[in-house]
């Protein structure tokens, strides 16, 4: 089986990139901060924003947002950690690729042209990332997996659990929504020079992109409210 010619090397391609990603992956926990921690606090709000998209009252932001909205809901992009939907996607995509490529060679003796390749192999891995995640979303645990706008994050407390957080060196920290679902979020100190150690517990008090600052939990009352 030919790994290395043009007509197979995009897909050749698609599954060194997974291969890295895994290996990236598992660096990143041995040090205290998993790529898929990284990716899942990354994700835009994709309800958040459709709700201010129709507030806006813009039919054109109106329908992006619907098909968007629509596009990431048949991904189950925001009910499974996004990290296993890419690798599932590259998976489906290389294997589809090269098996397809070196089959047609087979039979017929030339490859596809690779952009008829290419599309074949979407056919493919699109479905299967899917249903993969369809699958997945059935077993993950539900407190991974509730979809609640982050804006309502702000004002809860939060305790880290992954990495030394940092001004721009955030750590992954978990909370507790106001349905008490448990939810993980990147955290850094909003004054310059604090650092909260694993197992701190802090107050969330402002949402930048992405990441939450935090100051220290000094009110007993809120501490050990996580969980």
């Amino acid at each position: 089986m030919d790994f290395l010619t043009p007509a197979v090397a995009p897909f050749t391609i698609a599954l060194i990139i997974m291969a890295m990603l895994a290996v990236m992956e598992i660096v990143g926990l041995m040090f205290g901060m998993g790529l898929s921690g990284l990716l899942d606090s990354a994700l835009p709000d994709f309800d958040a924003d459709m709700d201010a998209d129709a507030d806006a009252d813009a039919p054109d932001a109106d329908g992006a947002a619907g098909v968007l909205g629509a596009v990431t809901s048949w991904l189950s992009i925001g009910r499974v950690p996004l990290l296993v939907l890419i690798v599932a996607f590259l998976t489906g995509f290389g294997l589809a690729g090269v098996i397809g490529q070196n089959a047609v060679k087979g039979l017929i003796g030339a490859y596809l042209p690779v952009p008829v390749a290419v599309i074949a192999a979407l056919f493919v891995a699109l479905p299967v990332t899917r249903h993969l995640g369809l699958a997945l979303a059935r077993l993950v645990p539900k407190e991974e997996t509730d979809a609640v706008s982050r804006d309502s994050f702000v004002g809860r407390t939060a305790v880290v659990i992954r990495g030394e957080a940092k001004q721009g060196l955030p750590a992954e920290a978990k909370l507790k929504d106001r349905a008490g679902t448990v939810q993980y979020v990147l955290v850094e100190p909003d004054e310059a020079g604090a650092t909260f150690q694993e197992g701190a517990e802090v107050i969330l008090v402002e949402q930048k992109g992405p990441v939450f600052r935090a100051i220290a939990n000094t009110l007993p009352a809120l501490s050990g409210s996580v969980g």
